[in-house]
């Protein structure tokens, strides 16, 4: 059983976590799930992996030991840490720095009789291609294999996004008979010795696993057509997908090459403070009443960045006063908390009965808080101890590939490859009407850093017009076309790249969301909301 617990933001919390405490640093609710759980999974033989670790594996260990200590229970318990380069001094400023580990390391710990395993910062897919490693006896040399795992691990990586979560087809999980107060069922990757793959889900549970829910998380956070892991580079170009019965989708024909001769690092720094204000703008002259408050408001704050945003008016006669209403927002942001403080919020009050007519605000003045910046870096691996901490106390660091994608493969770090060809011809002129384009068309957005992923694919629905669907999408999708669908992309740098064994394109617009989740000042600062 795998639990994925990290994300760039997670890190930051948990960073900002051991500021309080330097005893913390790991996902307390993996205690909490576990303490329900752990007797059930012994008596199955289930073995748990989990990066609920964080930044502190060690101490997560020795907290699952003394819950199987007072549960009466017997549970080999080591962890995998080595990712940790905060003491290296590689990064000035960092809050957080750890660097992807691979799979290697849970596989020697499970291989050594381990229960549970938690790690740190390794990817999230390593949580599938460590077992994996450890049951089918792969080595470093097995390419295809592992990513053919890593593949499966990304499937399931974010639990029910696989089975129907955060899925832009949510209404045929109804159609089909789901309730809509039904648990969606996590995922199960039923990974073969040649690295091939089926998704599925237990019996009876809600949510659905078909080809459009497993290419939706397939296309979830990814960047070009190679994904590069610290184990392996998957050729995302290579994956199949295929139904293979209800609710399982198998996975075949993924290809993979060596991995990358450095490794990824997540580094967090504190970037200062924020504090938001939302102020509720109703009924007629709505542009004249937003420029009065910001023309009373702007000159007496003294933050370093002031941000005004504001949702669209809605278009007819509304039946309700929310309807007919408007929200301003006012983020400010500033190295230090004061400017943030009552010198932010204090002359908002104060104007509430000396502005527009209908002054409100949606919440009362609230306190800065801090917030972070994520940016990626890479280190050589002989900076990294990648090192396993078996049941027993013995010690075993894990050896470095041999063979790396610069030697062996380099033609597969060309950012170019699998790019959409430029210029491309235009589709053919066959619109008769103007219509959305989820109307056949799924979609899934995500994160990473400072850059957004869009992945848009044709609707598998078995229909004669797929292949031409398909084909009408890939020419479609230009940079031009996406800046014209997503207007605050027009200054930015757009790739897109085309993955036709999905049907599918994705989209990286880089820069939309600045400094990273923790830092934008977007509606979304995630990048999600696709459709």
């Amino acid at each position: 059983m795998t639990g994925d617990y990290l994300a760039e933001l997670t890190m930051l919390i948990l960073g900002m976590d051991t500021l309080r405490d330097a005893e913390l640093g790991y996902a307390r609710t993996f205690l909490r799930q576990l303490e329900d759980t752990l007797g059930l999974a012994l008596d199955k033989g289930a073995r748990i992996v989990s990066n609920a670790g964080g930044l502190n594996p060690a101490g997560l260990a020795g907290k699952v030991r003394e819950l199987a200590a007072r549960l009466g229970l017997d549970a080999k318990v080591a962890h995998v840490e080595g990712d940790d380069l905060r003491e290296a001094g590689l990064f000035e400023g960092a809050l957080t720095a750890n660097a992807y580990l691979g799979g290697f390391g849970i596989a020697a710990a499970l291989t050594k009789g381990a229960d549970v395993v938690v790690t740190g910062r390794v990817t999230d897919a390593s949580l599938v291609v460590g077992p994996a490693v450890a049951h089918h006896g792969w080595t470093p040399a097995d390419h295809d294999r592992l990513a053919g795992a890593v593949v499966a691990g990304h499937v399931i990586e974010c639990g029910t996004q696989a089975t129907g979560g955060n899925f832009s087809g949510f209404r045929s999980l109804f159609a089909a008979g789901m309730a809509m107060d039904e648990p969606l069922g996590f995922p199960v990757a039923e990974v073969a010795a040649d690295g091939s793959s089926v998704i599925t889900k237990h019996a009876g549970t809600g949510g659905a696993v078909t080809v459009d829910t497993v290419t939706a998380q397939l296309l979830y956070e990814i960047q070009s057509t190679r994904y590069l892991n610290p184990d392996v580079t998957t050729r995302l170009d290579t994956v199949r997908l295929r139904q293979d019965g209800p609710d399982r989708v198998a996975i075949s024909g993924v290809t993979g090459a060596p991995p990358p001769e450095r490794l990824k690092v997540a580094v967090n720094t504190l970037g200062g403070y924020r504090n938001q204000m939302e102020f509720v703008l109703t009924g007629l002259d709505l542009d004249a009443k937003a420029e009065w408050v910001r023309s009373q408001l702007e000159g007496r704050f003294t933050a370093a960045e002031v941000v005004w945003t504001r949702t669209p008016v809605r278009a007819g006669d509304a039946d309700t006063e929310e309807g007919a209403s408007v929200l301003l927002r006012c983020i400010g942001k500033d190295p230090a908390p004061d400017p943030l403080g009552k010198p932010f919020t204090g002359p908002a009050v104060e104007l509430a009965l000396a502005s527009y007519p209908g002054f409100t605000m949606t919440t009362p003045p609230q306190k800065p808080s801090p917030f972070g910046v994520y940016r990626p870096e890479y280190v050589d691996r002989s900076r990294v101890a990648h090192t396993v901490v078996h049941h027993d106390g013995t010690r075993e660091t894990i050896a470095d590939p041999t063979d790396f994608l610069e030697q062996s493969a380099p033609d597969d770090l060309d950012p170019d490859l699998g790019r959409r060809p430029s210029p491309y011809p235009a589709p053919a002129d066959t619109i008769t009407r103007r219509m959305p384009l989820g109307t056949f068309v799924h979609a899934r957005s995500g994160d990473k850093g400072g850059d957004a992923n869009l992945g848009l694919w044709v609707e598998h629905d078995g229909s004669p017009k797929y292949d031409a669907r398909v084909q009408w999408l890939a020419k479609l999708m230009s940079p031009r076309k996406v800046r014209e669908l997503v207007p605050e992309a027009a200054d930015l740098d757009v790739d897109v790249y085309v993955l036709p064994n999905l049907g599918a394109v994705n989209v990286v617009i880089h820069g939309l969301l600045g400094d990273g989740v923790a830092a934008s000042t977007r509606f979304r600062p995630a990048g999600q909301g696709p459709r």
